[in-house]
């Protein structure tokens, strides 16, 4: 026995070890724009969107683009691969590389001010654009607002979870053959139907925000309505007030900036 216990002491701490090295600090990228320098910390719990935006940061993807879509009080979002040479005439916003990365939604990881979100397009699947992403900024809530962000988030899954219901696939998909043939008749007739079933759909489990969420929108704010809807892959840990510097400037009625908004380089720091 006396041999034992000093055998088995050793072999849980070597591995106490063992998990302490292998364990890696998180990565984290310098955004240097024309406004300033932010430093961004990707999350592991959501390692697909780490690793696709780790690689396109080491490929130089992001340097010179644009930041083209600008909304004050919600977010800053870039990463169209078209905007690297665009004019203020040129309609941005659908650039990427042609790949999807699959949802990462986690329930912990929320809109608070300064998330890093994959932006997307609307999917079943909820899956990310290749290269698109957005920088919160959002307002500071109350608790009047956040009920009714609340409210608008499940809706928003109320949708989701009905498009994903095999009951509701051909109508889905009369619908999408309505809007092929331009059969604006039927299109009025389907889409308010669907309408009411999204709306009232109620086969999935109600958001509740978290009271540790809650907290932290009424301190420093963020856009609580995104959550659960949206992959959140990382946040600003310094330069928060380069968003608020970005998200002031003027815009016209598609929120493209008036004056450029750039990302001059992004490099991934050194642990």
């Amino acid at each position: 026995m006396h041999l034992f216990l000093p055998a088995l002491f050793i072999l849980l701490f070597g591995s106490k070890i063992n998990d302490q090295e292998v364990k890696e600090p998180p990565v984290r990228i310098e955004m240097t724009t024309n406004y300033g320098v932010l430093i961004l910390r990707l999350y592991d719990e959501t390692p697909l969107h780490r690793d696709n935006f780790i690689q396109l940061v080491e490929k130089g993807t992001y340097d010179s683009l644009l930041f083209h879509r600008i909304i004050e009080n919600f977010m800053v979002q870039a990463g169209d691969v078209n905007s690297k040479s665009a004019t203020l005439l040129d309609t941005l916003g659908g650039g990427d590389l042609g790949y999807r990365v699959p949802a990462e939604i986690r329930s912990e990881l929320f809109h608070k001010k300064g998330a890093i979100g994959a932006a997307r397009t609307n999917n079943p699947e909820r899956a990310s654009s290749s290269t698109q992403f957005y920088l919160v900024q959002g307002r500071i809530q109350n608790d009047s607002l956040l009920n009714h962000n609340q409210n608008r988030i499940n809706q928003f899954l109320a949708t989701h979870y009905a498009q994903n219901d095999p009951a509701n696939k051909p109508l889905l998909d009369s619908l999408s053959q309505a809007r092929e043939l331009k059969d604006s008749v039927l299109i009025k007739s389907l889409s308010e139907k669907w309408s009411q079933i999204s709306r009232n759909y109620s086969n999935f489990d109600r958001y509740e925000i978290p009271e540790n969420h809650k907290a932290v929108y009424k301190e420093i704010g963020g856009t609580p309505h995104l959550d659960m809807s949206y992959t959140v892959f990382g946040e600003v840990e310094k330069g928060l007030e380069v968003i608020d510097a970005m998200a002031a400037v003027e815009t016209n009625s598609m929120d493209r900036p008036l004056t450029e908004v750039r990302i001059l380089k992004m490099r991934i720091l050194e642990n």
